[in-house]
């Protein structure tokens, strides 16, 4: 079995898909559509960060049978095609919670003091000691959109430093310390002094901030996405940089991104006072990055060697505690009534003995991990893979 690793994933991934006897090859770039069709020949695991989108038609012409995301992320790859194909997808939504936060504290410092342009002035040779525009965080509204894992840790750690917190989120959410839930968009917009987008990649999310919220911002206030590019009008957000009625900006995700280290770098922000651009290093830590590619690449090794789906993004979440002595067989298929009786009514007829059995659903798809004595006819799996609702079968032991 060969896995293909993209993107400078972590290498301690590689001895970890390695113990199972996987063969690991790794590239330290994003592929495009047609070079990652190429590159997948022979390729049943795939390992990719943010830049590299796996699209339907890359997987019809794929042998993958899972794809991990060393990221929170997962929008760059098509998901119910991925299922419908029988493609596990693994993420690490919890890994680099802590890195992303803590960027975000920083910039938050960095633009109230307005740092950046103290910096610019020390390296042309101007001494400008001067209080003006400097201010302490302690005391200051954070208003933070989406309250996911990220919100709400920066939420705890902006309230230790001495800010008042107030979030919104679609969904309902129970808010930490002394943090404030506001009703709506609109009311956290016309309260904070700083407002950090921390949302996720789902498609209604696009474009959810333009020339309207940033309007609505109060006059002197900050700006900060750390969450997903395509959700943020970067256009609008230079008309209020540039006519002052934002005070500061950082941006660490853009709608066009470079797909490798060196590459130009193209946005309408660059050039303005007190905003700060950084390439999409969130989570771009050395621990987060170790823990993801551990993670992730741990989670595409159980799926290999045992089946276990749990915490997949799109297949239901099974584990099943492995036995000596038996075989297991994976079955993935349609979730329609009568599926687990027809598996088992095909191995009573072959006279298989079933030692141990889990089942679990998931939208259109169910899942089958059902560990069989060890004598039992080759036709079995023959039978189980021409089952109409099959999507996939697997003989792992």
């Amino acid at each position: 079995m060969r896995a293909l690793l993209l993107e400078n994933v972590h290498p301690d991934a590689v001895p970890i898909l390695e113990s199972a006897g996987i063969q690991v090859d790794v590239a330290d770039r994003a592929l495009g559509e047609s070079e990652l069709a190429a590159a997948l020949d022979g390729v049943q695991l795939l390992g990719i960060r943010s830049k590299t989108d796996v699209s339907a038609a890359t997987l019809a012409g794929s042998q993958l049978l899972a794809i991990g995301a060393f990221c929170i992320g997962t929008n760059q790859i098509d998901l119910e095609a991925a299922g419908t194909q029988g493609v596990a997808v693994f993420n690490a939504p919890f890994s680099n919670t802590r890195s992303v936060v803590e960027l975000a504290l920083a910039e938050i410092v960095a633009l109230t003091r307005r740092l950046t342009e103290k910096n610019t002035d020390m390296h042309a040779g101007v001494w400008d000691k001067s209080a003006a525009g400097a201010h302490e965080i302690r005391g200051r509204r954070l208003g933070i959109v989406g309250y996911g894992n990220i919100g709400a840790q920066l939420s705890v750690l902006a309230e230790a430093l001495g800010m008042a917190v107030s979030f919104f989120d679609t969904a309902d959410k129970l808010a930490l310390g002394n943090a404030r839930r506001c009703e709506s968009l609109d009311e956290l917009l016309q309260t904070a002094d700083v407002v950090s987008l921390h949302v996720d990649g789902r498609p209604e999310n696009r474009s959810i901030f333009g020339e309207e919220q940033f309007a609505k911002m109060r006059a002197g206030s900050l700006f900060l996405n750390l969450s997903r590019g395509f959700v943020v009008d970067h256009a609008a957000l230079r008309r209020h940089i540039e006519s002052g009625h934002l005070a500061g900006a950082a941006v660490d995700v853009f709608p066009h991104e470079p797909a490798g280290r060196g590459d130009e770098f193209v946005s309408e922000l660059r050039g303005l006072a007190n905003v700060i651009l950084t390439p999409h290093i969130g989570g771009s830590t050395e621990e987060a990055q170790q823990d993801i590619g551990r993670y992730v690449a741990g989670k595409l090794r159980d799926f290999v060697v045992d089946g276990s789906t749990t915490m997949s993004v799109n297949l239901p979440h099974l584990a099943l505690p492995q036995r000596p002595d038996v075989h297991r067989i994976a079955h993935l298929h349609h979730n329609v009534p009568g599926v687990l009786a027809t598996i088992n009514g095909l191995l009573a007829d072959n006279k298989v003995n079933i030692e141990a059995q889990l089942l679990g659903t998931r939208g259109d798809l169910g899942y089958v991990l059902t560990d069989v004595s060890v004598d039992y006819p080759p036709a079995v799996l023959d039978q189980l893979v021409a089952m109409d609702e099959t999507v996939r079968v697997r003989l792992l032991s």
